[in-house]
């Protein structure tokens, strides 16, 4: 066999194992023992490892035609600019949110409503979707999710499964992590900005050295969706986390080095979690300590400053994900770069705060988990899970054996008493979440790992693969993978919410006259050039049969579902003329447009809803 023939060979795993990271490592300057490295010195590994899906948890995954599943599953849609809804166990994609992309299906983009929200962006990056809490559970109001892309927060009500509101935040870049606050209720949003800009970003910008570029947390108004505040920091700031008290929020930091290229934001040995103190924020702002760039109120932490407001704790290296344990104790740190978890005690940041003791001695452990951890999430009994994007394993470990572990001898502590289990999934996981785990109520029932690649795993079906989602049985001591799941283009991040928290909020139909423009009798009115066209949508007609207007019109179509029947939803298409959207019942809708193109347009309902659905239609006149 030819050398090039070989090479074809490799597998993914051991092609990005032994060829990508040691390119990475060598770049950063980071060495990696053989000892740490699960698979390289133990060929035994990945077999042992599907050995163990085997043993324990006897979980029922499958969800029978006509029953329920268990959960919520809420999924980030990656740079697709949507939020999916899926059913857990069951893996079913149920629903997919338009927020920032455009979707003709619903209209979403091409509605008057929808554009007032978007403001004529129509690409986003969805990467954190989390639930709006009270006490420290979901309380079925609100979802939140960022858009990395345009620097957005969009908020989706849960009783429609649809985005109410959209905030723009201003002066930074990469608007990445971003976690409610979970006690006693969620009122402020924390969010991260990973690339560093300069402050203010303007014309002067392209002259500003890299001491000028900083990044910044923000503080979101949930219910006004306005920008609070921000703290501006010498950091790339990463992945957010709130406590359980209502005190702080938190931030993974990458390039405490404040570089430009890959090698200089791997320099340094450590990067820090930043703990953001909410309280001293209030009273800064309550000052006047701070300055206004672009209408917003931004108190600069940099360079020692605003002390009050950020605790920087040193964690090697580039961390990335930050999770607080369902029992508000700990906050997880995963390495990427380094090969261990920082577990902070969160009971010490008070003191550290007070100067009685150092920000390092928050971290009551470091242990080993795997090469290339990203995040953690909890079973609720102790343990915490944790992805391994280049071991493509998920790790469970013991967070008390952890701590234990630090006061072991060097070669006890060498044996990983903490870990309880490996799995082997496929391939390269990102994200992953377990049941309930993002509240004080983890059940540790289900675990989803959301994994980049599904090298050989379905079908092929060419160039561009799906990514695979696989469902893992963590109700036993041991891991146990039960599905593989195919999904379209980039899901990252997910949670999953007991169908109880959810159920009971979810509308059938709409409130009828919360849109100001709800039709209930159909008719036109003219203005000048403007004709406003009002129509109800009853099946199987709709309120006119017929519309006349002028070429170079401005016209507005404004349509009612008045069907109070639930599931029957209506959708209005005119013909060649760019226009389609949904209507669910009771709900309202509006299009603007110019009619330019004279002649005879059918205009015809989209969503089969009656047995003369297709009859459902009415006749658009353009007269010259």
């Amino acid at each position: 066999m030819s050398k090039d023939k070989k090479d074809k060979n490799i597998g993914r795993r051991d092609f990005l194992k032994y060829l990508g990271v040691a390119g990475a490592a060598a770049g950063a300057g980071v060495v990696m023992q053989k000892e740490i490295i699960p698979g390289s010195a133990d060929k035994g590994f990945v077999a042992r490892a599907e050995a163990a899906t085997k043993k324990n948890g006897n979980h029922k995954y499958e969800v029978k035609p006509g029953e329920y599943d268990q959960y919520y599953g809420f999924w980030s849609g990656g740079h697709s600019g949507e939020v999916r809804v899926v059913g857990v166990p069951s893996m079913r994609e149920i629903k997919r949110i338009p927020v920032f992309n455009m979707e003709c299906g619903t209209g979403w983009g091409y509605t008057n409503e929808s554009k007032k929200l978007l403001k004529g962006k129509t690409i986003g990056d969805t990467h954190h979707v989390h639930g709006s809490y009270k006490n420290g559970t979901y309380d079925g109001k609100y979802l939140f999710v960022n858009d990395k892309a345009h620097n957005r927060i969009a908020r989706i009500r849960i009783d429609y499964l649809e985005v109410d509101a959209v905030c723009e935040i201003p002066n930074v870049q990469g608007l990445h992590g971003s976690f409610p606050q979970r006690y006693p209720k969620t009122e402020w949003l924390g969010c991260n900005s990973e690339f560093q800009v300069p402050f203010p970003n303007d014309a002067k910008s392209a002259k500003a050295g890299r001491k000028e570029y900083n990044g910044a947390h923000t503080i979101v108004d949930t219910e006004r969706m306005q920008v609070v505040c921000q703290v501006m920091v010498e950091s790339n700031l990463d992945l957010a986390g709130t406590d359980y008290q209502g005190k702080y929020s938190f931030a993974t930091s990458y390039n405490s080095e404040q570089g430009w290229t890959v090698s200089e934001m791997l320099a340094a040995d450590h990067d820090y979690l930043f703990v953001f103190n909410w309280e001293a924020i209030r009273q800064n702002l309550k000052k006047g300590n701070y300055k206004t760039i672009n209408g917003v109120k931004v108190i600069d932490a940099t360079k020692g400053k605003a002390r009050d407001v950020v605790l920087q704790i040193p964690v090697p290296k580039n961390p990335h994900g930050v999770n607080v344990s369902p029992d508000g104790r700990y906050a997880i740190c995963s390495g990427k770069v380094s090969p261990t978890c920082t577990v902070v005690d969160l009971s010490k940041i008070a003191d550290a705060y007070a100067g009685r003791i150092k920000p390092a001695d928050c971290i009551v452990a470091q242990p080993f988990i795997g090469l290339g951890p990203l995040h953690t999430c909890f079973d609720g009994r102790g343990n915490a899970i944790t992805s391994v994007f280049i071991d493509s394993t998920n790790v469970k470990w013991n967070i008390k054996k952890a701590i234990e572990a630090e006061k072991l001898p060097e070669a006890e502590k060498k044996k990983n008493p903490h870990i309880v289990d490996v799995l082997d999934i496929h391939y390269q996981v990102g994200h992953l979440m377990s049941t309930m785990s993002e509240t004080k109520d983890a059940d540790g029932q289900w675990l989803v790992s959301l994994n980049k690649m599904s090298k050989d795993r379905f079908l092929n079906v060419g160039p561009l693969k799906p990514e695979n989602e696989q469902l893992i049985d963590i109700s036993g001591e041991k891991l146990k993978l039960v599905h593989d799941s195919p999904t379209y283009i980039e899901p990252h991040d997910v949670i999953m919410v007991k169908k109880e928290l959810i159920e009971p909020y979810v509308k059938d139909r709409a409130d009828m006259f919360e849109h100001p423009l709800a039709v209930t009798k159909s008719g036109v009115k003219r203005k000048g050039n403007d004709v406003i066209v009002k129509l109800t949508a009853n099946a199987p007609a709709y309120g006119l049969q017929e519309v006349r207007v002028k070429k170079g019109n401005r016209v507005t179509v404004i349509v009612t579902n008045n069907d109070e029947i639930s599931d029957l939803s209506h959708g209005f298409v005119l013909e060649n003329h760019n226009v389609s959207f949904n209507v669910n019942p009771f709900q309202t809708k509006s299009v603007t447009f110019t009619a330019d193109k004279p002649g005879v347009y059918w205009a015809y309902c989209t969503n089969f809803c009656h047995a003369l659905h297709l009859e459902m239609r009415m006749r658009f006149i353009v007269e010259a």
